[in-house]
């Protein structure tokens, strides 16, 4: 276990995909750098900047009226370079001249792998905080920007659902969500979807076709079903042409709301528990915690290591399935 005199510099990145609340975790993390009198850096464009040594020192003043702002103000990027072996040494060689004690990132298990890679080839300290909208990591019940990405998409499917209601139209609407259908399930449920297509529950056209005549003999007008990008049919588009291919009762509308998930001001839970996540970051490093991450685990921040945000997994919730499968009659 080091002692907290080990660490006296720290340097922080933002990593992978934007997500709301980044900001509000950034100002956490140079804020209680600065309480517990450690020098901080903020390092542009995740790896990529790490590589080339787009370094800037921060304080207290630097990360003012950011804690509501979407995005990161240190940028972010994917750095195939870091993959490499070389590359690694080489942002490692930048972290060692201005003699940065400890790393924290900011991203998903894309940026924790790196993260991990680069303490155990260098021995530097690091600790991840889990910033992404899918909310696919395990060691935490919620990740950076997922409160805010549903709540986007809850207000996009309100509206879309008065144009279904008036014209009698059967929407498809897609989701952000490759490998996990949280953001699906969450804002399908919310939104009284019809149905929610998932990677993880195998839904064939043919269920959706019994569905949608159960709908007709019940003298349902209108329906909504959200699709996950990663659902096994091929996304909304595909869904939509084959259901019409078979079924063509309804007018069928596809929207796809891409990009749009992972913008705005951070919800309120996103910027509190950013802050906590923040905090508990910097005050994991000096009591000794390294390849670890920060979750929110039944309102309380806790480490888990990163190997199991990394290659550990994070199941969808039945319960949740379950209801919507019982109120979309």
């Amino acid at each position: 276990m080091r002692n907290k005199s080990d660490i006296k510099r720290i340097a922080v990145m933002t990593s992978g995909g934007d997500s709301p609340g980044m900001n509000a975790a950034i100002r956490a993390v140079v804020r209680t750098s600065v309480y517990y009198e450690l020098e901080v850096f903020g390092i542009y464009r995740g790896y990529a900047g790490l590589i080339e040594d787009d370094f800037i020192e921060m304080n207290a003043r630097s990360v003012s009226k950011i804690i509501n702002q979407g995005g990161t103000i240190l940028k972010t990027s994917r750095s195939q370079e870091f993959r490499t072996v070389e590359g690694r040494k080489n942002a490692f060689d930048h972290l060692k001249k201005r003699n940065i004690d400890a790393l924290v990132v900011i991203g998903g298990d894309g940026s924790f792998a790196g993260a991990d890679k680069l303490h155990k080839e260098h021995g530097i300290p690091v600790i991840g905080i889990p910033g992404t909208i899918d909310n696919d990591l395990a060691g935490t019940d919620y990740t950076l920007g997922y409160d805010t990405a549903t709540n986007t998409v809850i207000e996009s499917i309100d509206k879309i659902r008065d144009t279904a209601n008036s014209h009698n139209r059967l929407f498809f609407i897609e989701v952000m969500g490759r490998d996990a259908g949280f953001i699906a399930l969450r804002t399908g449920l919310a939104t009284g979807a019809f149905s929610i297509l998932l990677p993880e529950e195998d839904i064939s056209i043919d269920d959706l076709i019994s569905l949608l005549k159960r709908n007709k003999a019940t003298h349902k007008t209108s329906s909504i079903i959200v699709v996950a990008e990663g659902d096994a049919n091929g996304g909304a588009y595909e869904v939509a042409k084959r259901i019409k291919e078979k079924y063509n009762y309804l007018e069928t509308k596809v929207t796809v709301l891409g990009h749009v998930q992972r913008g705005g001001s951070p919800s309120a839970f996103d910027r509190v528990m950013a802050s906590r996540m923040g905090v508990k970051a910097i005050e994991g490093l000096l009591a000794g915690y390294d390849q670890h991450m920060v979750g929110f685990v039944s309102d309380t921040i806790q480490y888990s290591k990163l190997s199991n945000a990394i290659t550990g997994s994070h199941p969808i919730n039945e319960e949740l399935l379950r209801i919507s499968k019982i109120l979309s009659i």
